[in-house]
């Protein structure tokens, strides 16, 4: 096992400061970080730093570590030690804590911090360091991930999208394989539990709030209810795309809605009111001009679609009137409209002469 130089890892001086550390910590992980760099190496490299930083930032950590870097040039030349500088370290940790006067080397970490450190931080600061070496203490840890997100389409009418509504959700989840715990391999070859894929499925079933005011392609987030971690991870999230179904009656545009309102030829032409059902089942009495055409739009201030999701301000409902043509007239009925054009037309002619 090699010795770690936290120093030179984060390129300080060993009488740097907390400043200095921290500084030159911020700009290494700018430079390396796996998401912005996509070097092979640059993960390895990320995680060196991390751990330089978290001994050397914490004051009681630094000082133990320098403590223990004293004694290691000695070490290194002890029976048991080859020329890398390779050896049973626990065993110096038991020689060295049970020897008069020799360094107190049992440092004690967070467990959950420590995950995914390197063997020799783990030898420092976990129970290798302590002077136990159990077959579990000598395995590497392996890093907490993120369960995976699960991506659902839901179709909504426009009905339901305006006033909000629930959606009961079956979903295949892909928990951690129970026989090699993730890890694709069990013994000298792949699970079988689990093919090689490290996971299983299982089905799961939720129950979802859809809030009023949601659009095409608008996205909800049900948090820690995706596919479990492993190693502690936290669950991954649903994410639910919405797609808004076809309206016969109505359109949204923007936050407004459109419809047609149908209004008979005698209200067209006389005035009176139209009745107008809104999305949600409404019905609003919609005042009627005289003489009014087809092809006129009415607005309804505030009865449109809300201008944010879960909101309260709307916009308008713009509505097209179309004047419905009276069908199956009765004698009398045709009597009366005979007379009608007679008497438009004998009008029209006096006006002209």
């Amino acid at each position: 096992m090699e010795f770690k130089d936290y120093y030179q890892v984060l390129g300080v001086p060993r009488d740097a400061d907390g400043k200095t550390i921290k500084k030159a910590y911020r700009a290494l992980a700018r430079k390396f970080h796996p998401d912005v760099n996509a070097d092979a190496s640059s993960e390895e490299r990320f995680k060196a730093i991390n751990e330089a930083h978290q001994v050397l930032a914490d004051p009681e950590k630094r000082a133990k570590y320098d403590r223990f870097g004293a004694d290691w040039n000695r070490f290194q030349t002890a029976p048991g030690a080859n020329s890398a500088g390779d050896a049973d370290f626990s065993e110096w940790f038991s020689q060295a804590a049970g020897s008069q006067g020799g360094p107190d080397v049992r440092f004690e970490f967070n467990g959950a911090e420590a995950g995914g450190f390197s063997d020799f931080f783990d030898l420092l600061f976990g129970s290798r360091g302590q002077g136990q070496r159990s077959p579990q203490a000598r395995q590497p840890r392996r890093a907490a991930q993120r369960g995976q997100d699960q991506e659902v389409q839901i179709e909504l009418s426009l009905s339901e999208a305006l006033s909000g509504t629930t959606r009961l959700f079956e979903l295949s989840i892909q928990d951690p394989c129970p026989t090699c715990q993730g890890r694709g391999v069990n013994g000298s070859g792949p699970c079988q539990t689990c093919n090689g894929s490290g996971s299983v499925p299982r089905r799961s079933k939720i129950e979802v709030t859809i809030p009023a005011g949601v659009r095409e392609n608008s996205r909800i987030r049900v948090t820690g209810k995706g596919s479990p971690g492993v190693n502690g991870g936290k669950p991954g999230d649903v994410l639910l795309r919405v797609h808004l179904k076809k309206d016969p009656f109505f359109e949204l545009d923007g936050n407004n809605l459109k419809a047609t309102l149908d209004v008979p030829l005698y209200t067209a032409v006389l005035g009176g009111e139209a009745v107008l059902e809104t999305l949600n089942g409404k019905k609003i009495a919609v005042a009627i001009q005289p003489e009014t055409q087809t092809g006129r739009t009415i607005r309804l201030r505030g009865q449109g679609w809300p201008e944010k999701i879960g909101g309260s301000r709307r916009g308008d409902l713009i509505a097209r009137v179309q004047v419905l043509i009276p069908t199956e007239l009765d004698p009398r009925e045709r009597e009366l409209f005979e007379k009608l054009r007679a008497h438009r037309a004998v009008e029209k002619t006096s006006t002209v002469a």
